[in-house]
């Protein structure tokens, strides 16, 4: 960036304030969910508005002298903590206890989406700006009058640069898939050990026994029926679950038609009749498992249709990663790894800042040793 540049920051209420070329040149990284169509779905399907406790707020830095987006951050005001998967309704229990107002909060994540990925969104050349909107995004804390301020899923990277400029840094895991190099599922079971061998295809062949097969849709062969069987899926598991599902139906339409080349629709088939489905989205060199469901009973249909397919699918077109969502231990047994995920947090109220910060020690040191020990209990044979 030449001296010669003049930066002006604010917040926008919307994500239609900001191009998609600009927002993208900032967020280039092969992330279908840091893309300007993925807010912009959220947005117009009414999921990230004031009613749903998810108001944009987006910080952005502008150069004028160049007449550019130099940085976002994607930005929400908080009124609850749901949709977010770092769960910290316990410090707002005992900051309410203790006479303070947790909400609203600041909030910088891609909405009901626990999936890596930057926070701090930067244009080439302007790198020296993530440190400017941890900074300014912090001060709005002051502004606002807000409780707190939370970067969720970000990299390790950028959670030591938050660290380093004051914020607090929470730790804790989920399970990855890595494709080493295989060049088929078999490959793949090569390298795991018999006993785990055998309950893998032990589950696939289950599978194949109640005669249940497997549609792969992508791009534009996907069809709003297909968007209709498959939002049913979501919903049964909303309600199955004893939640409230985060996405309405116009979400789907919106991605099927900004993103379908991102995504990859599992549709699960038994006697003419589509089931379970499984949704993906697809980047540059991972395959993010979103949300599955299912209208009936099907014994190891969930490993096959969440897990197994998808770990085809990334072999097949050379993906080297599946992500498979949050939380699952039961991932461990079928090749997905223990792998770190981070999050930064900005508390203002000083007493309360050591009160997190010495939970947040804690918990750090409990999550590495629970990492520790799963990586001795993977299912791939011993060296």
């Amino acid at each position: 960036m030449t001296p010669a540049a003049e930066l002006t920051a604010e917040f926008v209420d919307s994500v239609a304030s900001i191009t998609a070329e600009a927002w993208n040149s900032c967020s280039d990284s092969g992330n279908p969910f840091l893309e300007h169509a993925f807010f912009l779905a959220l947005e117009k399907s009414g999921c990230t508005t004031a009613d749903t406790g998810w108001q944009p707020y987006h910080l952005v830095i502008s150069d004028k002298q160049h007449d550019c987006v130099a940085a976002i951050m994607p930005l929400f005001i908080k009124g609850h903590s749901y949709g977010e998967y770092v769960f910290d309704h316990g410090w707002a229990d005992a900051y309410e206890r203790a006479g303070g107002r947790y909400y609203p909060k600041l909030q910088s994540a891609v909405p009901f989406t626990p999936v890596t990925g930057s926070r701090l969104l930067v244009r080439q050349g302007y790198d020296h700006l993530r440190t400017e909107l941890l900074a300014t995004a912090r001060n709005a804390c002051d502004t606002l009058g807000t409780s707190s301020l939370h970067l969720t899923f970000l990299p390790a990277a950028e959670a030591l640069k938050a660290q380093e400029a004051g914020y607090l840094i929470r730790t804790d895991q989920q399970f990855h898939w890595h494709n080493d190099g295989f060049t088929c599922f078999d490959d793949f079971l090569s390298a795991l050990s018999s006993r785990k061998r055998k309950q893998i295809k032990k589950e696939r062949r289950r599978v194949q026994e109640q005669k249940v097969t497997f549609r792969h849709v992508t791009g534009a062969a996907i069809t709003e029926t297909d968007w209709d069987c498959f939002f049913a899926f979501y919903l049964d598991t909303g309600n199955r679950k004893w939640g409230t599902p985060y996405l309405n139906r116009t979400f789907f339409s919106q991605v099927g038609q900004s993103m379908a080349e991102n995504i990859l629709l599992i549709m699960c088939e038994c006697d003419g009749e589509t089931v379970a489905g499984a949704l993906n989205f697809i980047g540059n060199d991972t395959l993010y498992g979103r949300y599955w469901g299912c209208t009936d009973m099907f014994d190891s249909l969930h490993f096959e249709a969440c897990y197994y397919q998808a770990m085809e699918y990334a072999i097949e077109h050379g993906i080297r990663h599946v992500e498979a969502g949050a939380q699952g231990p039961h991932k461990l047994a079928r090749g997905y790894s223990p792998t770190k995920t981070y999050s930064a947090h900005w508390i203002p109220n000083p007493n309360f800042r050591e009160a997190v910060a010495s939970f947040l020690e804690a918990e750090r040191h409990a999550v590495d040793a629970e990492i520790q020990d799963l990586g001795h209990h993977t299912p791939f044979r011993k060296a």
